[in-house]
């Protein structure tokens, strides 16, 4: 049974007559004829009953209309889902973000896509640290990730996206939360939760080469892998820290943000991806990561 014949026979019966479905359908009256008599001998079944002044359906016909209208409904949504699919407008992808752009990034983005790509499914995993995005990017757990370079990992394509200074997280009761900016070299005697050296955490090295770069190396009190467990050990009090700058969007009660005085410091974030990863949707999904992060 072929589409072209059931579209040739919804057309006669819908407009019962074989000459104004013909016109519909923009083609001669036999290969229309022609159509409808090979649907019949197919099915074995008349589909219509005709006469010189119109056409009737048969008990079959009248069945055969209601399926062979889903059918082309089915058919068609078919092929406007693989072609939304060639256009990246359509299907699913796992993206990650890294701890500290987390709360800054991951609801305005994601509010973004779902705008422009409403047909995308998203699978979101936020708090996660580069070595941990990059192992799950090369398994084929993420398609995506937002982490902070380098990668070096062959496999993987990436691109720097944005790039932001570190600021300093200090309880609010310290004496320089009252400051407006704090001299790095001033937190020298202070114990400071980190992100973990273990896991080799970019930010957690990039700490360590600010301070080292005001003549100290900062004394560790803490480790901890996720941003909101690190600024909430600052509130309450267990040290202070230093973080990217967007995390200042994630506010805990206790914890104030300062800017840092004459340091040049900045940590990057990149997007990456499996470098044999062609799909249209990962690569309209970058196009709207790109132009929400140039409007930050």
């Amino acid at each position: 049974m072929e589409l072209r014949h059931l579209r040739a026979f919804v057309a006669v019966a819908e407009e019962r007559h074989f000459g104004r479905a013909a016109d519909r359908l923009h083609m001669a009256q036999p290969p229309l004829s022609q159509q409808i008599r090979r649907l019949e001998t197919e099915l074995g079944e008349a589909l219509l009953y005709r006469t010189t002044r119109r056409v009737e359906l048969s008990p079959a016909g009248e069945v055969l209309l209601a399926r062979a209208r889903e059918i082309l409904a089915a058919a068609d949504s078919a092929v406007d889902d693989a072609q939304r699919a060639a256009r990246g407008e359509y299907g699913r992808l796992a993206i990650g973000f890294t701890g500290s752009c987390t709360y800054a990034m991951l609801p305005a983005l994601a509010a973004a896509m779902r705008e422009e790509l409403p047909g995308v499914v998203l699978d979101l995993h936020g708090e996660l640290l580069t070595p941990a995005q990059v192992a799950r990017l090369i398994d084929g757990t993420l398609d995506l990730g937002l982490l902070r370079p380098p990668v070096h990992e062959r496999d993987l394509s990436t691109e720097v996206l944005h790039s932001e200074p570190l600021v300093a997280v200090l309880p609010e009761t310290h004496p320089l939360a009252s400051h407006d900016a704090v001299p790095l070299e001033q937190l020298e005697d202070e114990r400071f939760v980190t992100y973990p050296s273990h896991f080799r955490s970019v930010v957690h090295d990039a700490v360590e080469d600010a301070c080292a770069a005001h003549g100290f190396r900062p004394v560790t009190a803490h480790e901890v892998g996720e941003t909101a467990t690190l600024v909430s050990f600052v509130a309450a009090g267990l040290g202070v820290s230093l973080v990217p700058a967007s995390v200042r969007k994630m506010t805990v009660e206790g914890a104030v943000y300062r800017p840092l005085v004459h340091d040049a410091t900045r940590v990057e974030l990149a997007a990456a991806w499996r470098r044999d990863d062609q799909r249209p949707v990962l690569v309209r999904a970058l196009d709207v990561i790109r132009r929400e992060l140039q409007t930050e």
